[in-house]
């Protein structure tokens, strides 16, 4: 069965940038999307991408500061996430489809 695995998270300082990456273990030409959980709060999305990277939605709140893109041929799809600020720290997670998560990593923002 198909796996996805997230990773680049980091503790960096408001105003940072960081580049997060999602593999899947095999070839998929299903949407890829970002989510994140911050502590207490439920899970949001925050953006996903279609097979071709020509259809790309993202959440209002990181609109202009995050960008997703997509390499089919590495299974890869990153998000470059740049200005961050404290209320960005969360668990990130990808989503491969509708219902196959990673494991999660971990982005801390201080202020």
């Amino acid at each position: 069965q198909v796996h996805v695995a997230e990773s680049g998270g980091g503790l960096v300082q408001a105003g940072a940038s960081l580049r997060l990456s999602c593999v899947a273990s095999e070839l998929t030409l299903a949407t890829v999307g970002w989510h994140r959980q911050a502590p207490g709060k439920e899970r949001e999305f925050v953006g996903d991408i279609n097979w071709t990277g020509q259809r790309i939605n993202y959440a209002d709140s990181i609109k202009g500061r995050f960008t997703i893109s997509r390499v089919v041929t590495k299974n890869t799809v990153y998000l470059q996430m740049n200005n961050l600020k404290p209320e960005d720290t969360a668990v990130y997670y990808c989503v491969l489809g509708n219902n196959i998560w990673g494991q999660g990593t971990q982005v801390t923002v201080s202020s």
